[in-house]
Protein backbone atom coordinates (compact mmCIF):
# COMPACT_ATOMS: atom_id res chain seq x y z
CA UNK A 1 0.00 0.00 0.00
CA UNK A 2 1.17 3.49 -0.81
CA UNK A 3 0.88 5.87 2.09
CA UNK A 4 0.75 9.67 1.74
CA UNK A 5 1.79 11.67 4.73
CA UNK A 6 2.55 15.25 5.34
CA UNK A 7 6.13 16.49 5.42
CA UNK A 8 5.48 20.13 6.34
CA UNK A 9 2.35 22.07 7.20
CA UNK A 10 0.66 23.28 3.99
CA UNK A 11 3.93 22.76 2.16
CA UNK A 12 4.93 19.68 0.15
CA UNK A 13 3.88 16.05 0.40
CA UNK A 14 6.03 12.94 0.26
CA UNK A 15 5.22 9.30 -0.38
CA UNK A 16 6.52 6.51 1.81
CA UNK A 17 5.92 2.78 1.40
CA UNK A 18 4.32 1.07 4.38
CA UNK A 19 2.75 -2.33 4.99
CA UNK A 20 -1.02 -2.45 4.49
CA UNK A 21 -2.76 -1.11 7.58
CA UNK A 22 -6.36 -1.14 6.40
CA UNK A 23 -8.54 -3.74 4.84
CA UNK A 24 -9.52 -2.43 1.43
CA UNK A 25 -9.84 -3.95 -1.98
CA UNK A 26 -9.91 -2.82 -5.58
CA UNK A 27 -11.51 -4.28 -8.65
CA UNK A 28 -9.48 -4.94 -11.82
CA UNK A 29 -8.34 -1.68 -13.36
CA UNK A 30 -8.93 0.37 -10.22
CA UNK A 31 -7.05 1.50 -7.12
CA UNK A 32 -8.75 1.59 -3.70
CA UNK A 33 -8.11 4.89 -1.92
CA UNK A 34 -8.73 5.55 1.75
CA UNK A 35 -8.64 9.05 3.26
CA UNK A 36 -7.82 9.19 6.97
CA UNK A 37 -7.09 11.82 9.60
CA UNK A 38 -3.33 12.23 9.93
CA UNK A 39 -3.41 12.38 13.74
CA UNK A 40 -5.74 9.49 14.56
CA UNK A 41 -5.78 7.48 11.32
CA UNK A 42 -9.58 7.53 11.63
CA UNK A 43 -11.38 7.30 8.26
CA UNK A 44 -12.79 10.59 6.95
CA UNK A 45 -16.29 10.12 5.58
CA UNK A 46 -17.46 12.64 3.01
CA UNK A 47 -13.98 13.71 1.89
CA UNK A 48 -13.92 15.00 -1.69
CA UNK A 49 -11.72 13.08 -4.12
CA UNK A 50 -11.33 14.31 -7.70
CA UNK A 51 -9.84 11.89 -10.23
CA UNK A 52 -9.82 12.26 -14.03
CA UNK A 53 -12.56 14.88 -13.84
CA UNK A 54 -14.79 12.68 -11.69
CA UNK A 55 -15.83 14.17 -8.33
CA UNK A 56 -16.46 11.59 -5.61
CA UNK A 57 -17.04 11.53 -1.86
CA UNK A 58 -15.64 8.90 0.45
CA UNK A 59 -17.97 6.43 2.15
CA UNK A 60 -18.21 5.76 5.89
CA UNK A 61 -14.83 4.04 5.82
CA UNK A 62 -13.19 6.93 3.98
CA UNK A 63 -13.01 4.86 0.79
CA UNK A 64 -13.31 5.51 -2.95
CA UNK A 65 -12.05 3.64 -6.02
CA UNK A 66 -10.22 5.38 -8.85
CA UNK A 67 -9.08 4.18 -12.25
CA UNK A 68 -5.55 2.80 -12.29
CA UNK A 69 -4.58 5.16 -15.11
CA UNK A 70 -5.47 8.21 -12.99
CA UNK A 71 -2.87 10.95 -13.53
CA UNK A 72 -3.67 12.98 -10.41
CA UNK A 73 -5.85 12.89 -7.32
CA UNK A 74 -7.15 16.01 -5.60
CA UNK A 75 -8.34 15.53 -2.02
CA UNK A 76 -9.98 17.79 0.57
CA UNK A 77 -12.20 17.40 3.62
CA UNK A 78 -14.04 19.71 6.00
CA UNK A 79 -11.93 20.58 9.02
CA UNK A 80 -8.86 19.33 7.18
CA UNK A 81 -6.52 20.52 4.48
CA UNK A 82 -6.34 19.75 0.78
CA UNK A 83 -3.66 18.10 -1.33
CA UNK A 84 -2.69 16.85 -4.77
CA UNK A 85 -1.39 13.30 -5.34
CA UNK A 86 0.58 12.81 -8.56
CA UNK A 87 0.31 9.78 -10.88
CA UNK A 88 3.65 8.36 -9.77
CA UNK A 89 2.30 8.17 -6.23
CA UNK A 90 -0.78 6.07 -7.09
CA UNK A 91 -0.75 2.27 -6.98
CA UNK A 92 -0.24 -0.52 -7.32
CA UNK A 93 -3.52 -1.55 -5.66
CA UNK A 94 -4.22 0.53 -2.59
CA UNK A 95 -3.48 4.05 -1.44
CA UNK A 96 -3.75 5.48 2.07
CA UNK A 97 -3.90 9.29 2.21
CA UNK A 98 -3.36 11.01 5.54
CA UNK A 99 -5.07 14.39 5.60
CA UNK A 100 -4.07 16.82 8.36
CA UNK A 101 -6.55 18.79 10.42
CA UNK A 102 -6.60 22.49 9.64
CA UNK A 103 -8.08 25.09 11.97
CA UNK A 104 -7.56 28.50 10.33
CA UNK A 105 -6.90 31.42 12.68
CA UNK A 106 -6.69 34.35 10.36
CA UNK A 107 -5.99 38.03 9.86
CA UNK A 108 -7.66 40.06 7.12
CA UNK A 109 -5.58 42.00 4.61
CA UNK A 110 -7.29 44.29 2.14
CA UNK A 111 -6.46 44.57 -1.54
CA UNK A 112 -4.09 47.40 -0.66
CA UNK A 113 -2.96 45.99 2.68
CA UNK A 114 -1.53 42.82 1.16
CA UNK A 115 0.59 44.98 -1.15
CA UNK A 116 1.80 47.25 1.66
CA UNK A 117 5.14 45.83 2.77
CA UNK A 118 4.83 47.12 6.32
CA UNK A 119 1.29 45.81 6.88
CA UNK A 120 1.98 42.47 5.21
CA UNK A 121 5.23 41.87 7.07
CA UNK A 122 3.58 42.74 10.38
CA UNK A 123 0.87 40.17 9.68
CA UNK A 124 3.46 37.53 8.77
CA UNK A 125 5.46 38.34 11.89
CA UNK A 126 2.38 37.79 14.05
CA UNK A 127 1.68 34.51 12.25
CA UNK A 128 5.23 33.43 13.00
CA UNK A 129 5.02 34.33 16.70
CA UNK A 130 1.45 33.46 17.69
CA UNK A 131 -1.29 30.88 17.16
CA UNK A 132 -2.27 32.56 13.89
CA UNK A 133 -1.86 30.41 10.76
CA UNK A 134 -4.02 31.96 8.02
CA UNK A 135 -4.63 35.07 5.93
CA UNK A 136 -7.84 36.33 4.34
CA UNK A 137 -6.70 38.30 1.29
CA UNK A 138 -9.12 40.60 -0.48
CA UNK A 139 -8.96 39.80 -4.21
CA UNK A 140 -11.97 41.91 -5.22
CA UNK A 141 -12.94 44.91 -3.15
CA UNK A 142 -16.33 46.57 -2.78
CA UNK A 143 -15.48 49.17 -5.39
CA UNK A 144 -14.86 46.41 -7.91
CA UNK A 145 -11.06 46.42 -8.19
CA UNK A 146 -9.40 43.03 -8.70
CA UNK A 147 -6.06 42.59 -6.97
CA UNK A 148 -4.43 40.29 -9.54
CA UNK A 149 -4.16 40.36 -13.35
CA UNK A 150 -7.46 38.90 -14.56
CA UNK A 151 -8.02 37.20 -17.90
CA UNK A 152 -11.66 38.28 -17.93
CA UNK A 153 -12.21 40.84 -20.74
CA UNK A 154 -15.00 42.45 -18.72
CA UNK A 155 -12.62 43.21 -15.85
CA UNK A 156 -10.46 45.35 -18.14
CA UNK A 157 -13.47 46.94 -19.86
CA UNK A 158 -15.03 48.27 -16.65
CA UNK A 159 -11.77 49.48 -15.08
CA UNK A 160 -11.38 46.70 -12.52
CA UNK A 161 -7.74 46.29 -13.61
CA UNK A 162 -6.68 49.89 -13.18
CA UNK A 163 -5.45 49.06 -9.68
CA UNK A 164 -3.55 45.75 -9.64
CA UNK A 165 -1.85 45.43 -6.28
CA UNK A 166 -0.38 41.91 -6.57
CA UNK A 167 1.14 41.20 -9.98
CA UNK A 168 2.24 37.67 -9.07
CA UNK A 169 -0.50 36.29 -6.85
CA UNK A 170 0.47 32.67 -7.56
CA UNK A 171 4.01 33.42 -6.44
CA UNK A 172 2.81 35.10 -3.26
CA UNK A 173 0.54 32.15 -2.46
CA UNK A 174 3.41 29.73 -2.99
CA UNK A 175 5.51 31.67 -0.50
CA UNK A 176 2.66 31.74 2.03
CA UNK A 177 1.97 28.03 1.65
CA UNK A 178 5.67 27.30 2.13
CA UNK A 179 5.34 29.00 5.52
CA UNK A 180 2.33 26.85 6.44
CA UNK A 181 -0.23 29.63 5.92
CA UNK A 182 -3.80 28.80 4.92
CA UNK A 183 -5.06 31.30 2.33
CA UNK A 184 -8.58 32.62 1.79
CA UNK A 185 -9.63 34.77 -1.19
CA UNK A 186 -12.26 37.32 -0.17
CA UNK A 187 -14.54 38.46 -2.99
CA UNK A 188 -16.93 41.39 -2.51
CA UNK A 189 -19.73 40.13 -4.70
CA UNK A 190 -22.74 42.35 -5.38
CA UNK A 191 -21.42 45.61 -3.95
CA UNK A 192 -19.47 46.57 -7.08
CA UNK A 193 -19.34 50.22 -8.04
CA UNK A 194 -17.33 49.70 -11.23
CA UNK A 195 -19.63 47.03 -12.62
CA UNK A 196 -22.79 48.98 -11.71
CA UNK A 197 -21.60 52.18 -13.38
CA UNK A 198 -20.16 50.46 -16.45
CA UNK A 199 -23.09 48.08 -16.98
CA UNK A 200 -26.14 50.04 -15.73
CA UNK A 201 -28.54 47.40 -17.09
CA UNK A 202 -27.02 45.01 -14.54
CA UNK A 203 -27.25 47.50 -11.67
CA UNK A 204 -29.64 48.40 -8.87
CA UNK A 205 -31.81 51.44 -9.71
CA UNK A 206 -33.98 53.98 -7.95
CA UNK A 207 -37.72 54.15 -8.56
CA UNK A 208 -37.24 57.06 -10.97
CA UNK A 209 -34.88 54.99 -13.11
CA UNK A 210 -31.54 56.41 -11.98
CA UNK A 211 -28.60 54.38 -10.77
CA UNK A 212 -29.06 53.68 -7.06
CA UNK A 213 -26.10 54.76 -4.93
CA UNK A 214 -25.50 53.98 -1.28
CA UNK A 215 -24.58 56.59 1.31
CA UNK A 216 -20.95 56.38 0.16
CA UNK A 217 -21.95 57.17 -3.40
CA UNK A 218 -21.28 53.66 -4.71
CA UNK A 219 -23.46 51.58 -6.98
CA UNK A 220 -24.46 47.94 -6.58
CA UNK A 221 -24.91 45.21 -9.14
CA UNK A 222 -28.25 43.40 -9.28
CA UNK A 223 -28.08 40.02 -7.46
CA UNK A 224 -30.79 38.66 -9.78
CA UNK A 225 -28.70 39.12 -12.95
CA UNK A 226 -26.99 35.99 -14.26
CA UNK A 227 -24.39 38.15 -15.99
CA UNK A 228 -23.35 39.41 -12.55
CA UNK A 229 -23.20 35.84 -11.25
CA UNK A 230 -20.97 34.75 -14.12
CA UNK A 231 -18.59 37.66 -13.66
CA UNK A 232 -18.06 37.05 -9.95
CA UNK A 233 -17.85 33.27 -10.22
CA UNK A 234 -15.30 33.71 -13.01
CA UNK A 235 -13.12 35.77 -10.66
CA UNK A 236 -13.52 33.07 -8.01
CA UNK A 237 -12.39 30.40 -10.47
CA UNK A 238 -9.32 32.48 -11.33
CA UNK A 239 -8.50 32.79 -7.62
CA UNK A 240 -8.89 29.04 -7.18
CA UNK A 241 -6.56 28.38 -10.11
CA UNK A 242 -3.99 30.72 -8.59
CA UNK A 243 -3.83 28.46 -5.54
CA UNK A 244 -6.07 29.86 -2.81
CA UNK A 245 -7.24 27.25 -0.33
CA UNK A 246 -10.67 28.82 0.11
CA UNK A 247 -12.99 31.24 -1.68
CA UNK A 248 -15.02 33.51 0.59
CA UNK A 249 -17.96 35.47 -0.81
CA UNK A 250 -18.70 38.73 1.00
CA UNK A 251 -21.43 41.27 0.22
CA UNK A 252 -23.53 38.35 -0.93
CA UNK A 253 -26.71 40.27 -0.25
CA UNK A 254 -29.16 42.86 -1.46
CA UNK A 255 -28.86 46.53 -0.41
CA UNK A 256 -30.58 47.07 2.94
CA UNK A 257 -33.29 49.40 1.65
CA UNK A 258 -36.70 48.77 0.07
CA UNK A 259 -36.43 51.91 -2.06
CA UNK A 260 -34.81 50.18 -5.05
CA UNK A 261 -35.77 48.62 -8.37
CA UNK A 262 -34.29 45.35 -9.57
CA UNK A 263 -34.73 43.09 -12.58
CA UNK A 264 -37.07 40.85 -10.61
CA UNK A 265 -39.68 41.39 -7.93
CA UNK A 266 -37.68 41.46 -4.69
CA UNK A 267 -39.91 39.33 -2.48
CA UNK A 268 -38.35 37.55 0.47
CA UNK A 269 -38.51 34.23 -1.37
CA UNK A 270 -36.97 35.66 -4.52
CA UNK A 271 -34.16 37.32 -2.59
CA UNK A 272 -33.33 34.19 -0.64
CA UNK A 273 -33.49 31.99 -3.74
CA UNK A 274 -31.18 34.34 -5.65
CA UNK A 275 -28.41 34.21 -3.05
CA UNK A 276 -28.73 30.47 -2.50
CA UNK A 277 -28.81 29.97 -6.26
CA UNK A 278 -25.64 31.99 -6.73
CA UNK A 279 -23.82 29.87 -4.14
CA UNK A 280 -25.11 26.66 -5.69
CA UNK A 281 -23.81 27.73 -9.10
CA UNK A 282 -20.48 28.86 -7.60
CA UNK A 283 -20.08 25.52 -5.84
CA UNK A 284 -20.66 23.59 -9.08
CA UNK A 285 -18.13 25.64 -10.99
CA UNK A 286 -15.50 25.70 -8.25
CA UNK A 287 -15.68 22.07 -7.15
CA UNK A 288 -13.22 20.78 -9.79
CA UNK A 289 -10.54 23.10 -8.40
CA UNK A 290 -10.32 21.40 -5.00
CA UNK A 291 -11.09 24.58 -3.09
CA UNK A 292 -13.28 25.25 -0.04
CA UNK A 293 -16.16 27.76 -0.22
CA UNK A 294 -17.39 30.14 2.50
CA UNK A 295 -19.95 32.91 2.79
CA UNK A 296 -19.94 35.98 5.03
CA UNK A 297 -23.27 36.87 6.65
CA UNK A 298 -24.48 39.56 9.04
CA UNK A 299 -24.51 38.70 12.72
CA UNK A 300 -28.21 39.44 13.11
CA UNK A 301 -28.95 36.84 10.42
CA UNK A 302 -28.20 34.23 13.09
CA UNK A 303 -31.05 35.66 15.17
CA UNK A 304 -33.62 36.92 12.66
CA UNK A 305 -36.11 34.37 11.35
CA UNK A 306 -36.69 36.31 8.11
CA UNK A 307 -34.04 37.28 5.54
CA UNK A 308 -33.17 40.53 7.40
CA UNK A 309 -34.41 42.35 4.29
CA UNK A 310 -31.26 41.46 2.34
CA UNK A 311 -31.79 37.86 1.21
CA UNK A 312 -29.65 36.24 3.89
CA UNK A 313 -31.43 33.37 5.60
CA UNK A 314 -28.99 31.02 7.23
CA UNK A 315 -31.06 27.88 6.65
CA UNK A 316 -30.91 28.49 2.89
CA UNK A 317 -27.30 29.65 2.53
CA UNK A 318 -25.49 27.21 4.82
CA UNK A 319 -26.16 24.03 2.78
CA UNK A 320 -24.44 25.56 -0.25
CA UNK A 321 -21.05 26.21 1.36
CA UNK A 322 -18.37 24.47 3.37
CA UNK A 323 -18.06 27.21 5.99
CA UNK A 324 -20.45 29.87 7.27
CA UNK A 325 -18.63 33.00 8.42
CA UNK A 326 -20.93 35.25 10.44
CA UNK A 327 -19.64 38.72 11.23
CA UNK A 328 -20.03 38.66 14.99
CA UNK A 329 -18.53 42.04 15.80
CA UNK A 330 -20.18 43.15 19.06
CA UNK A 331 -20.31 46.71 17.69
CA UNK A 332 -22.55 45.55 14.83
CA UNK A 333 -25.30 44.37 17.20
CA UNK A 334 -26.65 47.89 17.68
CA UNK A 335 -29.95 46.69 19.14
CA UNK A 336 -28.34 44.15 21.44
CA UNK A 337 -29.06 40.43 21.60
CA UNK A 338 -31.45 38.58 23.94
CA UNK A 339 -30.23 39.13 27.50
CA UNK A 340 -27.46 41.58 26.59
CA UNK A 341 -28.43 45.12 25.66
CA UNK A 342 -24.82 46.35 25.26
CA UNK A 343 -22.92 43.63 23.33
CA UNK A 344 -19.57 45.47 23.41
CA UNK A 345 -19.58 44.95 27.18
CA UNK A 346 -20.13 41.21 26.64
CA UNK A 347 -18.00 40.03 23.70
CA UNK A 348 -17.86 36.42 24.88
CA UNK A 349 -21.62 36.08 25.25
CA UNK A 350 -22.28 37.86 21.96
CA UNK A 351 -20.13 35.46 19.96
CA UNK A 352 -21.00 32.26 21.83
CA UNK A 353 -24.77 32.73 22.00
CA UNK A 354 -24.97 33.83 18.35
CA UNK A 355 -23.18 30.67 17.23
CA UNK A 356 -25.32 28.49 19.47
CA UNK A 357 -28.45 30.02 17.97
CA UNK A 358 -27.15 29.44 14.44
CA UNK A 359 -26.45 25.81 15.25
CA UNK A 360 -29.91 25.38 16.74
CA UNK A 361 -31.49 26.66 13.53
CA UNK A 362 -29.33 24.73 11.07
CA UNK A 363 -28.39 21.56 13.01
CA UNK A 364 -24.91 21.92 11.49
CA UNK A 365 -21.87 20.65 13.41
CA UNK A 366 -19.78 23.35 15.06
CA UNK A 367 -16.82 23.06 12.63
CA UNK A 368 -19.05 24.28 9.77
CA UNK A 369 -18.80 27.77 11.28
CA UNK A 370 -15.83 30.13 11.29
CA UNK A 371 -16.75 33.58 12.64
CA UNK A 372 -15.33 37.02 12.01
CA UNK A 373 -14.27 38.67 15.27
CA UNK A 374 -13.80 42.33 16.13
CA UNK A 375 -10.26 43.74 16.32
CA UNK A 376 -11.17 47.42 15.93
CA UNK A 377 -12.43 50.24 18.13
CA UNK A 378 -16.18 50.27 18.85
CA UNK A 379 -18.21 52.67 16.72
CA UNK A 380 -21.76 52.03 17.95
CA UNK A 381 -21.78 52.44 21.71
CA UNK A 382 -18.99 54.08 23.69
CA UNK A 383 -16.03 53.87 21.28
CA UNK A 384 -14.19 51.53 23.61
CA UNK A 385 -10.98 50.04 22.36
CA UNK A 386 -11.02 46.31 21.63
CA UNK A 387 -7.79 45.11 23.21
CA UNK A 388 -6.42 41.94 24.71
CA UNK A 389 -9.40 41.05 26.91
CA UNK A 390 -12.08 41.67 24.30
CA UNK A 391 -10.21 39.81 21.58
CA UNK A 392 -9.35 36.90 23.86
CA UNK A 393 -12.97 36.67 25.05
CA UNK A 394 -14.24 36.43 21.47
CA UNK A 395 -11.67 33.77 20.59
CA UNK A 396 -12.53 31.79 23.71
CA UNK A 397 -16.21 31.88 22.75
CA UNK A 398 -15.53 30.62 19.22
CA UNK A 399 -13.24 27.87 20.46
CA UNK A 400 -15.56 26.71 23.23
CA UNK A 401 -18.34 26.52 20.66
CA UNK A 402 -16.03 24.39 18.51
CA UNK A 403 -15.87 26.49 15.35
CA UNK A 404 -13.34 25.74 12.63
CA UNK A 405 -11.12 28.60 13.70
CA UNK A 406 -11.87 32.32 13.53
CA UNK A 407 -10.84 35.48 11.69
CA UNK A 408 -9.89 38.90 13.02
CA UNK A 409 -11.13 41.98 11.19
CA UNK A 410 -9.50 45.38 11.29
CA UNK A 411 -10.37 47.56 8.28
CA UNK A 412 -7.01 49.34 8.56
CA UNK A 413 -5.16 46.01 8.69
CA UNK A 414 -3.40 47.06 11.91
CA UNK A 415 -2.95 44.14 14.28
CA UNK A 416 -0.99 43.36 17.42
CA UNK A 417 -0.45 40.20 19.47
CA UNK A 418 -3.01 41.38 22.05
CA UNK A 419 -5.39 38.58 22.97
CA UNK A 420 -3.46 35.96 20.99
CA UNK A 421 -1.62 32.92 22.35
CA UNK A 422 2.10 33.02 21.79
CA UNK A 423 3.95 30.23 20.02
CA UNK A 424 2.71 27.39 17.80
CA UNK A 425 0.78 24.31 18.76
CA UNK A 426 2.23 21.49 16.68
Amino acid sequence: MHHIRRAARFARWVVVLFPAVVSCSSSPGTVAVQIVDSDSNAPIAGAVVIASGQIMRTDGQGMVSVARQTERLSVRALGHGRLEVERSEVGPDRLLVQLPKVTPKALYLSLFGVADTRLRENALKLIGETELNALVIEVKDDRGHIAFPSAAPLAAEIGAQKVITVRDMAGLLALLHAQGIYTVARISTFKDNLLARSRPKWAVHTRDGNLWLNRDGMGWSDPFRREVWDYNIGIAVEAARLGFDEIQFDYLRFPDTPEIVLSKNATVRNRVDALAGFLEEARKRLEPYNVFIAVDIFGYVLWNEDDTGIGQRIEDLAPQVDYVSPMLYPSSFQFGIPGFRIPVAHPYETVFLSLINAQRRTSLPSPRFRPWLQAFTDYAYDRRRFGARQIADQIRAAEQFGSDGWMLWNPQNRYTAEGLKKGKKE
